[in-house]
């Protein structure tokens, strides 16, 4: 076998889903022993190729060769049994089950009657997860109980135990803390030093700098570019991604900071949460967007649910408006004086029914203003719905379309839109571009900073620091549940926000 050969190769490569081109006669070839990232926007091919060489799914022409080898990869396990394994974006796991069952899954150590051997299952689940440094993972909890952040670990742990030649990560970054990324980062080196070969999908570019050798650029289906990860720069790579020039990621922010009003319109003073926040209090302004950094679990996502009424308070109250209010549910908030819109971090259980329309998705909210004598009318939902499909540029067949049939970044764009729709004046985001493309970003990035222009006010988390540093006008980080840091102007840098979010000067 020659090391200089690819371990992935493939040869005029195409695959189509009726009417729409996923993989347009694609020939690439992927470095042996490498980490080598598959870049693109939403809907440019990457997860179809993936697909293609988990078994998932089928091209309609083309040839596959995996270390030199001509493959035939018809389903999941002729996959597994050429050396390849998968961790997706979209967690596989199946949460009813435990995390025992699930990393054994289908290959479960079974007896001479067939029985599963459960202390065997345990035993090497233990090993397994010891061996990665995640032996603080409860083998015997339910997935569903466990933390995205935590299920995403046990996604890759999985396809990593069972010791595969090509291993394919489908955005594994895209629901990780900063620190799980530092664990990824070694897991990489270590794969690396022992030969495997890595396919790495990411849509940010640090990430690609930081672990890639080589990286390969789709668009549209079709392949535009190969290179050497050290021989690229990053306009170059976002100007192939996208096929322009992208001159400004992030819209100019307003020269004096946003203070609309006498009071904020929406405002905490000391907040408790059982397990989350602490004491804490913050002031949002009309035509501000104030971030929100911290490292995963550190209450974040406490704060933002019980903002939509979702989680009681222990102690401390909401303010809208100055005036004291008790938020019970999402339709208090939704229906409270501001009305309180929530972006939440995983659009396809939480925010959106996949198997609806775009319209039926969109309309929710607000289904009671197109209700007469107890009947929808169906034109004037329509002419809603199109008038914010079109600001968040989705295109209009999105009104009679399940959204399980876009991209990512388009789901994304028609969970923000259903918010727009309602006309909220305060709009709480939780990681809202994870997983989604540079192009989109720049496309929600300028939708926020709009509806801020507009009057609006938006609580954005992210742990995409460099979103925190240019897109928001003032920044809070959270440490153990209290407020670490308050930054604002030039205050606000990526070290001085990742200095507080790891407690420097809490202690």
């Amino acid at each position: 076998m020659d090391d200089q050969a690819p371990a992935v190769e493939t040869r005029g490569l195409s695959k189509a889903f009726g009417a729409t081109v996923a993989l347009d006669d694609v020939s690439l070839a992927i470095p042996r022993g490498k980490v080598h990232a598959l870049l693109g926007e939403n809907g440019a091919g990457k997860s179809t190729l993936v697909k293609i060489l988990s078994g998932l799914s089928r091209p309609d022409t083309g040839e596959i060769a995996l270390f030199e080898n001509p493959a035939h990869i018809h389903t999941p396990r002729d996959s597994h049994r050429l050396g390849i394994q998968t961790a997706y974006q979209e967690i596989s796991l199946i949460g009813d089950l435990t995390v025992v069952q699930n990393m054994l899954l289908p290959y479960e150590p079974t007896g001479p009657s067939g029985n599963i051997k459960r202390r065997e299952s345990e035993q090497r689940v233990r090993r397994a997860l010891a061996d990665l440094g995640l032996d603080d993972i409860d083998p015997h909890a339910e997935v569903r109980t466990l933390a995205l952040p935590t299920q995403q670990k046990i996604e890759i742990a999985r396809a990593v135990s069972r010791k595969p030649q090509l291993l394919l990560l489908d955005e594994p970054t895209s629901s990780l803390s900063g620190n799980d990324v530092q664990w990824l980062g070694a897991l990489f080196d270590r794969l690396r030093a022992e030969g495997t070969t890595i396919v790495f999908i990411s849509h940010r570019m640090q990430e690609v700098r930081d672990f890639c050798d080589s990286l390969t650029i789709l668009r549209n289906g079709r392949m535009v570019g190969s290179f050497e990860a050290d021989e690229i720069s990053d306009d170059r790579v976002i100007e192939l991604v996208i096929g322009r020039s992208l001159a400004a990621t992030f819209p100019p922010r307003p020269a004096e900071p946003a203070r609309r009003g006498e009071t904020p319109i929406l405002a905490g003073d000391g907040l408790a949460i059982e397990g989350g926040v602490q004491d804490f209090s913050f002031d949002l302004w009309s035509g501000e967007i104030l971030g929100v950094g911290g490292l995963e679990g550190m209450g974040q996502r406490d704060l933002f649910l019980a903002l939509f009424g979702m989680v009681g308070l222990s102690a401390g109250h909401i303010r809208i408006g100055g005036n004291p209010v008790t938020l019970r549910t999402p339709k208090d908030a939704v229906n409270s004086r501001i009305g309180i819109s929530f972006v939440p971090e995983d659009r396809k259980t939480e925010a959106l029914f996949l198997a609806l329309t775009g319209r039926e998705n969109i309309s929710l909210p607000i289904i009671d203003r197109c209700v007469r004598f107890g009947l929808v009318n169906l034109e004037q939902e329509a002419q809603a719905v199109g008038r914010v499909l079109d600001m968040v540029q989705v295109d209009r067949r999105a009104l009679y379309s399940a959204c399980n049939v876009f991209s990512g970044g388009n789901q994304q764009k028609i969970a923000i839109a259903k918010w727009l729709l309602a006309e909220s004046r305060v709009l709480l985001m939780y990681d809202p571009t994870r997983g989604v493309d540079v192009g989109t970003k720049a496309e929600i990035y300028a939708l926020v900073r709009a509806y801020a222009d507009a009057g609006g006010a938006v609580l954005y988390y992210s742990t995409d620091v460099p979103e925190l540093v240019n897109l928001c006008d003032s920044v809070m980080v959270i440490y153990r549940g209290r407020k670490a840091a308050s930054l604002a102007g030039d205050e606000i840098t990526e070290a001085s926000i990742m200095r507080a979010a790891l407690g420097e000067g809490s202690r």
